[in-house]
């Protein structure tokens, strides 16, 4: 995807993510998650540690875990305000790159600048997910959803594994390295697959799609 796509579709995802955590009840915030010991308070706490670190020029400093417990005692509507504020102030900074900088190597070890800014974006799209499956909302299947993808396609090449061609519905094919067997069916389920959210058989496939394992 273009810098100016991934831009806009990372601030289109901040502003859902704020939306989806903004006025939920006491329950709600306090409702387990699929990410292992983590209630709602702390996937927002993880994705509103990620912009804040971000656009303070700290990337990569905490780990998920510090960043949720520095947040833990905020309450929903704070932390809405909190991701409005971080994100007001990245994306006018974000806008401003051009490609030479976008090619930069981030603060994060092995990633670029833009490849960074992509993988905000894709962590604000899967965890929305988290919560909205936690809460029993229906699922996100706005631009969140390709930019995900297109971030996992390229975190499967930089990691060499596959090879696989994708052919996920209402959104094409996607090669990963030459060749490989064809991993075909819905995109969110998929997204869900590679990140260790699902079962791979779904897929025909084997752990080696899950991007989060070594």
């Amino acid at each position: 995807m273009s810098r100016e796509e991934v831009v806009a579709g990372l601030s289109g995802q901040y502003a859902v993510f704020a939306a989806l955590i903004d006025g939920l009840t006491s329950e709600e915030w306090d409702t387990p998650t699929r990410c292992t010991g983590w209630q709602v308070r702390d996937v927002a706490g993880h994705v509103v540690g990620n912009a804040v670190d971000t656009v303070n020029g700290v990337a990569g400093t905490r780990t998920p875990d510090e960043q949720a417990r520095a947040f833990r005692g905020e309450g929903p509507d704070d932390l809405a305000a909190a991701l409005r504020s971080a994100a007001g102030r990245l994306i006018p900074l974000l806008e401003k790159l051009d490609d030479r900088v976008w090619d930069r190597p981030s603060p994060v070890p092995g990633r670029s600048i833009g490849n960074g800014v992509h993988t905000l974006w894709y962590d604000t799209f899967v965890h929305g997910d988290d919560v909205r499956a936690a809460l029993g909302r229906p699922d996100d299947r706005g631009p969140g959803l390709a930019g995900s993808v297109d971030w996992l396609r390229d975190e499967l090449e930089r990691l060499g594994r596959g090879p696989y061609r994708l052919v996920l519905d209402g959104l094409g094919e996607y090669a990963i390295g030459a060749g490989g067997p064809v991993l075909r069916g819905d995109p969110l389920r998929f997204t869900l697959v590679a990140t260790g959210r699902a079962d791979p058989a779904e897929f025909g496939t084997d752990a080696g799609v899950n991007v989060h394992l070594p």
